[in-house]
């Protein structure tokens, strides 16, 4: 899977050290978002939650992959919700950019795929958004709780699905 890492590593040895050619070097330069994702990838995929699962379209592109969520208790026990990851130049700087790409009836979540998680703010007014020490790992984690241990209704994002909730708690499944 750490084909980046690898292609990183063969390259050097093709190439030889590093001084022997300056102007080459330069074109060769890896981004520290690209550095700090072939270790966090390697993180993600030992700590995945049983109900997730990642895909990456292009092996050689850790910067883009797509999430799935098939939560096995709560409201939406049995669903399969697709996420589209992508992680910026500016990355651990900034959050990933995340998108909801299975429609769905959630208070958390629009039904135009925009997500309220705060972990994914870049500005929190409680402190609990985004910040550099924060990994992959913790936005994987945190989209699979919305499911479950994060579903939020009394701060919504959906109005309308948080509603539908209070009006009809008991017989409500969500998908």
């Amino acid at each position: 899977m750490l084909t980046l890492a690898s292609k990183l590593k063969r390259d050097d040895g093709v190439r030889g050290p590093r001084a022997s050619n300056p102007a080459s070097d330069s074109t060769r330069r890896v981004s520290v978002r690209d550095k700090l994702l072939v270790k966090e990838v390697a993180e993600l995929e030992a700590n995945l939650p049983c109900t997730c699962k990642v895909n990456f379209p292009d092996p050689n592109k850790l910067h883009y992959f797509q999430l799935t969520v098939i939560p096995d208790e709560g409201y939406y026990q049995g669903g399969k919700f697709q996420f589209e990851i992508e992680v910026p130049d500016a990355y651990n700087m900034v959050p990933p950019k995340v998108k909801c790409l299975t429609r769905i009836w959630h208070p958390n979540i629009t039904e135009t795929g925009e997500i309220c998680l705060s972990l994914l703010r870049e500005h929190s007014i409680d402190g609990t958004g985004w910040a550099p020490t924060r990994t992959l790992k913790d936005v994987v984690w945190g989209l699979n709780s919305l499911f479950t241990d994060l579903l939020n209704f009394d701060d919504p994002l959906n109005i309308e699905a948080a509603e539908h909730h209070l009006r009809d708690k008991v017989s409500q499944r969500f998908i």
